[in-house]
């Protein structure tokens, strides 16, 4: 086509213009990573003398409580706005050791709050690390009691929150538990400690390496009887606006990737804080691809965390947090 053919064609509009140089398209870019907005998933292991790698979880390790303040300290530096801590108990019961002032996050708490005082500490609060069989919950008959799982919920909410935690964060999905957690946390003195609630957490196949890193696979069965049916959206937003009726301060969508949708509709509906889990299935598949040659593990990493961000999560749970600040930086 002509020059002049193409001034008397209809206008249209040259997208190029603004992606021609770097500079340019980061100047109009809409959606923008701030490591700040990123919590960073933490083990912390009662049994552990030393750091100990997790295999499904490149650069990821158990951490013992005498060194947890390391990865508190890094993280920091690193800019990430906070951590969110698991725990490996010494024994396993019916889940009331998740209580205990001495266990694992407790202790992992007040050791970095006496290190690190510029990050969000978040302790998440459920059962399965701490049940011999693996669930989330009282176990009943080979199935899980909601009604009985609900006071050792709140007291583990409780424990956490005295050793520290600014956040407590369930993540078993028990009807009802965010009210139960924020009326024993009112009781105890504790009302300015916030909830973030795990309200959409799918059953999801993505959660394999997460269990072996806190030994927690369920030992029969598995936990589609009270997670949320992947088909579900739903569902999802009303179990989010359940949990905020009963108190909770942010909510979550678990898994990231595969629920953009449900992130993006929650975004669209509530206008409270909404938080993603990029989980630990999400980031093993991408190593995993990485180390074939498939992908650019960097460039697939940040377009990944791009992506959350761009359906409308204010904060990502992420294990690429640390490696994301430093490629930003």
């Amino acid at each position: 086509m002509t020059t002049t053919a193409l001034r008397t064609a209809p206008a249209f509009r040259r997208f190029h213009r603004l992606r021609r140089t770097p500079a340019l398209r980061e100047l109009v870019r809409e959606t923008r990573l701030d490591p700040s907005s990123w919590i960073l998933p933490v083990f912390v292991d009662a049994r552990a003398a030393a750091p100990t790698p997790i295999a499904s979880l490149p650069g990821h390790v158990r951490w013992p409580v005498s060194r947890v303040n390391e990865i508190a300290e890094r993280a920091a530096a690193a800019g990430v706005g906070g951590l969110l801590l698991f725990g490996l108990p010494d024994e396993k019961d019916d889940g009331r050791a998740a209580a205990d002032p001495l266990g694992p996050v407790p202790s992992a708490l007040r050791a970095i709050r006496a290190r690190v005082a510029d990050l969000v500490l978040v302790a998440d609060v459920c059962l399965c690390e701490y049940t011999t069989h693996g669930h989330c919950g009282i176990l009943r008959d080979g199935a899980v009691d909601n009604d009985a799982t609900l006071p050792l919920l709140a007291d583990a909410a409780v424990t956490y929150a005295e050793a520290g935690a600014d956040v407590v964060a369930p993540s078993d999905m028990m009807d009802g538990r965010v009210a139960a957690i924020r009326a024993a946390l009112d009781d105890a003195g504790l009302a300015e400690t916030a909830i973030l609630s795990y309200a959409a957490k799918f059953a999801s196949a993505f959660y394999g390496p997460f269990r072996e890193a806190a030994d927690c696979a369920p030992q029969l069965g598995d936990r589609s009887g009270y997670q949320m049916d992947p088909p579900n959206g739903r569902e999802a937003l009303a179990e989010i606006a359940a949990d905020l009726a009963e108190g909770a301060d942010m909510v979550m969508v678990k898994p990231a990737g595969p629920y953009l949708d449900v992130i993006a509709s929650a975004r669209a509906r509530f206008d409270v804080p909404i938080a993603a889990y990029q989980v630990s299935g999400e980031y093993a598949a991408l190593h995993a691809a990485a180390d074939r040659g498939w992908i650019d593990l960097r460039r697939a990493a940040i377009e990944s965390l791009t992506g959350i961000a761009r359906a409308g999560a204010d904060v990502t749970i992420t294990y690429f947090a640390l490696d994301a600040a430093e490629w930003l930086a």
